[in-house]
């Protein structure tokens, strides 16, 4: 622990500059946020990438969401081994605890992880491939929807639709969660899936009428 070090000077100036102004114009707001406890409408689930600001991108204010990032805003299959699942702890504590009317996974262009995934799969990243590979182990959630798009040629391409299949995994993912299914049967609960291009500032959802993803 001697190690750690405190905050770099440019983070603490920002920090300061916040609590002097968003802060203090808001304090009312987030003192009744901290002691009425939250109460979000919508679980977004999406990739670390630093590119993705989600409560930009949707106006949303302080307390609306609850986010849970990840490599590749992946949601692992339900199990019951008694193993510590980040994810799914953060899905189970949405849906049951807080009664979030919405879960989202949100994907995005130019994904880092997914593009590893291909590397991956396609065998170009061996080092991904080892028991040791924190990321690697991650990614083989997403190895199904490497499955479906194995055929497309142009690699560019391939990756744009493992991109997409990363969503539509999840949301495969999410119906084996009981408590997702029961909330969905109930009309407690919808879910969605979003792909954000970046570059442009999209967004496309997946319909599941039509198997494709359609601009919003």
């Amino acid at each position: 622990m001697k190690r750690v070090r405190p905050l770099p000077s440019y983070l603490v100036q920002r920090y300061q500059g916040w609590k002097a102004t968003k802060y203090k114009d808001n304090q009312a707001w987030y003192r009744h946020l901290a002691h009425e406890g939250q109460h979000p409408r919508a679980m977004v689930i999406c990739c670390c990438d630093s590119r993705v600001h989600v409560t930009a991108v949707f106006g949303a204010d302080q307390g609306e969401f609850f986010l849970h990032r990840n490599i590749a805003n992946l949601v692992p299959p339900f199990t019951e081994d008694g193993a510590q699942h980040g994810t799914s702890a953060a899905v189970e504590y949405a849906v049951t605890a807080l009664k979030v009317a919405h879960v989202i996974v949100l994907g995005h262009s130019n994904c880092g992880g997914v593009r590893g995934c291909e590397s991956m799969c396609s065998g170009e990243a061996p080092e991904l491939e080892g028991k040791t590979s924190f990321v690697g182990r991650w990614m083989d959630i997403l190895r199904p929807g490497y499955d479906r798009v194995k055929d497309i040629e142009d690699k560019e391409k391939r990756i744009a639709e493992l991109e997409k299949q990363a969503v539509i995994v999840s949301l495969e993912n999410l119906m084996s969660f009981p408590f997702v299914r029961d909330g969905i049967a109930e009309g407690t609960l919808t879910v969605h899936g979003l792909w954000h291009d970046i570059g442009e500032g999209e967004i496309e959802h997946y319909s599941a009428v039509d198997d494709k993803f359609v601009p919003v």
